[in-house]
């Protein structure tokens, strides 16, 4: 699998063979990122792969010195 950070797309998304199989997308405004949803592909559950894509966003938000907002109920967790 192949994880990438897609600044053009607003997201961070999961590749299996090519295809998206999950993505954490977020909207950006007013010096913050908003992680306004979070989904992997229901065969791939269990693997952390949601878990990576949140932490993925965060950590590229921390570099540019932009707050996150987590507002999907897993982002929360994931962040809390």
């Amino acid at each position: 699998m192949e994880y990438r950070f897609e600044p053009e797309r607003q997201r961070s998304a999961v590749y299996d063979a090519g295809t998206c199989i999950g993505e954490c997308h977020y909207s950006a405004g007013s010096g913050a990122w908003i992680i306004d949803h979070t989904e992997v592909d229901p065969a791939y559950g269990g693997r952390g792969i949601a878990r990576r894509l949140v932490e993925m966003v965060a950590q590229e938000a921390q570099a540019r010195g932009i707050q996150v907002i987590p507002l999907c109920s897993y982002a929360v967790k994931v962040l809390s």
